[in-house]
């Protein structure tokens, strides 16, 4: 098996290698199969395809195919948009577009095709076939209480390829094993695919299957959902529909780009004008039942490990969120404080893996959010070993 470094892989391809949609998916399961380890493949003018590997961009020599050219890239792009025209209509007129692709038995992508300087270029992050669980994720026991929960809001956030996909979907799981009830889904794109359990589960994706993630939810009112799930909440309109369904009796599941719990009602609250923002506190105060924010941390032996935060909404954390608190210290000191209501905050969970040697201590005070602190703790327990 490869490994990452700068040296190339080498794959032989199988089959079809010529110029159609049958050498795309050739190239594409030679990939996967140089390493299970790779999470995104990139198709770029001028390189030659290349994976990527705990971080690491690697190159692949697939059976001579050393650089690729424009007409290259823009015919792969070609074959894995197909006959999707409304991801053509938003490449041609914003310059990039999100599908979801598969091949059959092998691997789901979630794919971005975009322009760089007049040509195509490619990205697919792997999506694995198994539905992650809470197990595989390493996710706290605690979590599960989530598939209880009659209504409100859960939202999962963190940076770009922090995991929270993963996190979702195995929540969406959760519930589909445990209750018998209706699922919605509204994604860009459609990335775990999920069948029918207890639960009956409808998935929906941006541009195949609505034009709008405010109009799939204005439509999913109508559709007699219990459990809703956004795929992310981008705009004001969306943000305040989502809102609207918890306080009907819907539980709503999605995310967002934020790093914890007081930038992620920051976000939401500044979305609105001044003028609404009081009221929107006050609704967030009595919706918000979830926060999860996640990072990956660079294992000690390789590979990455999450580390989460949990928020959960209680009596006092309501007044916090009520007020404008734009430190965010009182919902911090909340975190820290709530490990009896099941809440964790990262440096907490950061010292964990430092003490049980999975994690080394530059490592985890780069990802601190207070390292002069956690190196404080840590000195003072590695004093106190001595």
């Amino acid at each position: 098996m490869a490994t990452p470094g700068t040296a190339p892989i080498h794959v032989k391809l199988d089959g079809s290698s010529g110029s159609s949609p049958a050498g795309t998916h050739a190239l594409l399961a030679a990939m996967l199969r140089a390493n299970n380890q790779i999470s995104d493949l990139i198709f770029s003018p001028g390189r030659p395809p290349q994976v990527e590997i705990h971080g690491q961009l690697v190159s692949v020599d697939a059976s001579g195919l050393r650089s690729l050219t424009a007409d290259d890239t823009r015919r792969i792009a070609s074959d894995l948009i197909g006959n999707n025209k409304q991801a053509i209509t938003v490449l041609r007129e914003q310059g990039s577009c999100d599908i979801s692709f598969g091949l059959p038995g092998v691997a789901r992508f979630r794919v971005n095709v975009f322009i760089q300087r007049g040509s195509c270029a490619v990205v697919m992050r792997v999506i694995p076939t198994m539905l992650p669980t809470f197990a595989s994720l390493s996710l706290p026991a605690q979590l599960g209480e989530i598939a209880n929960l009659r209504d409100g809001i859960v939202l999962i956030t963190g940076a770009r390829g922090s995991g929270k996909s993963s996190t979702l979907a195995a929540l969406l799981d959760k519930i589909n094993e445990q209750q018998t009830c209706h699922i919605i889904t509204i994604e860009d794109p459609i990335e775990f695919l999920h069948s029918h359990k207890r639960a009956t589960i409808h998935q929906r994706e941006l541009h195949s299957d609505t034009p709008s993630f405010a109009l799939a939810l204005r439509a999913a009112l109508r559709q007699a959902p219990k459990v809703i799930f956004v795929g992310e909440l981008r705009d004001r309109e969306t943000m305040e529909m989502v809102l609207d369904a918890a306080e009907t009796g819907h539980l709503i599941l999605s995310s967002l780009n934020c790093l914890d719990v007081s930038k992620t009602i920051d976000r939401i609250v500044s979305a609105f004008s001044i003028a609404e923002q009081s009221s929107i506190r006050g609704r967030l105060a009595k919706t918000l039942r979830y926060v999860i924010s996640q990072q990956l941390i660079p294992r000690r032996d390789g590979g990455s490990v999450p580390a989460l935060e949990i928020f959960k909404a209680n009596a006092r954390t309501a007044q916090y969120i009520e007020c404008d608190d734009r430190s965010g210290q009182s919902l911090l000191e909340a975190v820290k404080n709530g490990a009896l209501d099941g809440m964790q905050h990262f440096d907490g969970e950061i010292e964990k893996l430092v003490r049980a040697g999975t994690v080394d201590t530059e490592t985890a005070l780069a990802y601190a959010r207070d390292p002069q602190a956690l190196r404080k703790t840590l000195q003072a327990q590695s004093d106190s070993s001595l």
